[in-house]
């Protein structure tokens, strides 16, 4: 009778034993809700397993219910402080919610933990990317490199931060080492290409992108990239053709319903462009970029009022958004509120002092006040920022005349015919300086040639 009780007892004290390491190996290999209810269970008969928090976080994360894995992420690291895994994946959770900051507290700490841990220098680089800190985005890209030179996913990260920075030979030089690395790498090609159209080869941009779609023809990025390659070589068409591909493939992606705008702008079709840009804004409303390219069209249908509104909203999503001062100034000027117009160049050029648009922009709204030197002020700087500049030498040319300045003026007027022979206007006022310094035949020759350009 002994000898029947001995395996009902063992199997009293073994069941719970057997179940609670079952559920560990399930919470350990399952994935989304089977791996949670797994981790649960262990969770209840053991509160003490960091690596059942741990689990379940990861299980918690992958389907996007990251407040959940964050605290499962913190109780693993209550129970286990030296886990530099939680501190890495609790960082990278922080991370999608945006919280960057606790983020790269989170990677800081488990690269304390371990300073051979790469995933954590990658995803620090890329929290520090998303910051806009791009020497320390680098920094820990390289740091990846000297860990591991054969990872590709830093040389793509590291060019992408370079890209970010300007410096596309130094970007170009990581994306074609990611392509080394790994030349299944998609991102790779389509920021490569990228960084090619940003230094205005286009043709190596599209055949990047051609790689790109070989390897992932179901991708939208790459024919938004070849889109934008073929807008810079004025094929509206098939820029069009790609940005249509790009948005079959996913309807979400306003960037190519933004960018197929610019493309029926630069055709003419300025409904089909506003209606692009409107479809933008409806997918994401806080781009400050489909307002102001909306406004722009508006601007060119010379409805100046809507204009100025999606401008004004442009400006409120992005208050550094240069092309929308010079933009809304330039509405401003066409309504002819000068005074708005120069407040609005004033603000473009506190953001970029050397950027010769807004600078333009406020010298002939100066001059249409009568305030001739300050707009000589302008055009002057507009030269001194591009030298071959045909239509400021022309206005500063203009000016010096309207002052009585004949010599300067002439000077002015020849250098705007040198870069910009076609433009009669600047013959024309060359001959009215000849004539009124006595010189008719000269004059003369000017008016002629004038004449046979128009």
């Amino acid at each position: 009778m002994l000898s029947r009780l001995i395996p009902f007892w063992f199997a009293l004290i073994l069941g719970p034993t057997v179940a609670l390491a079952d559920a560990r190996q399930d919470c350990a290999r399952l994935s989304g809700d089977a791996a949670i209810a797994a981790c649960s269970q262990v969770i209840r008969q053991d509160p003490g397993d960091s690596r059942a928090y741990y689990n379940r976080g990861n299980a918690y994360q992958a389907t996007g219910d990251l407040d959940r894995a964050i605290a499962d992420y913190g109780e693993a690291i209550r129970l286990d402080p030296n886990g530099a895994k939680a501190f890495n994946n609790r960082g990278y959770a922080y991370q999608a919610k945006g919280d960057l900051d606790r983020a790269v507290a989170d990677f800081d700490q488990a690269i304390q933990l371990d300073p051979n841990y790469v995933l954590a220098f990658i995803n620090r680089g890329n929290a520090h990317l998303a910051q806009g800190d791009l020497d320390h985005a680098i920094a820990d890209y390289e740091q990846v490199i000297r860990l591991d030179p054969n990872e590709a996913k830093a040389f793509n990260n590291r060019g992408y931060a370079y890209q970010v920075k300007g410096d596309l030979d130094r970007a170009i030089a990581d994306f074609g080492e990611a392509v080394r690395l790994d030349p299944k790498y998609v991102a790779a090609f389509i920021n490569r290409g990228a960084a090619y159209l940003d230094k205005g080869d286009p043709d190596r941009a599209i055949a990047d992108c051609d790689q790109a779609i070989r390897l992932d023809p179901n991708g939208a990025k790459p024919f938004i990239t070849r889109g934008n390659a073929y807008q810079a070589k004025r094929d509206f068409d098939r820029a069009i053709a790609d940005y249509n591909e790009a948005i079959r493939l996913d309807p979400s992606e306003a960037k190519a319903i933004d960018n197929r705008g610019n493309a029926y702008l630069a055709k003419g079709d300025l409904d089909r462009a506003i209606a692009d840009y409107g479809e933008a804004i409806r997918l994401d409303p806080n781009e400050a970029k489909a307002f102001n390219n909306r406004g722009y069209a508006y601007q060119a249908k010379g409805d100046l009022d809507r204009a100025i509104a999606d401008f004004d909203q442009a400006i409120r999503l992005d208050p550094k958004h240069l092309l929308a001062f010079i933009n809304r100034g330039a509405a401003y000027q066409n309504k002819g509120d000068l005074d708005q117009a120069i407040a609005d160049y004033s603000k473009a050029i506190e953001i970029s002092p050397n950027s010769v648009l807004p600078l333009a922009g406020r010298a002939l709204a100066y001059k249409a006040k009568g305030e001739f030197d300050r707009a000589l002020a302008d055009f002057t700087k507009v030269i001194e920022v591009d030298p071959k500049d045909a239509a400021a030498y022309f206005n500063r040319g203009l000016l010096y005349h309207a002052n009585g300045d004949l010599d300067r003026a002439l000077a002015d007027f020849n250098n705007a015919i040198a870069f910009d022979p076609k433009g009669a206007a600047a013959y024309y006022n060359r001959g009215l300086v000849y004539w009124a310094k006595g010189d008719l035949d000269k004059a003369f020759a000017d008016y002629n040639k004038a004449r046979e350009l128009e």
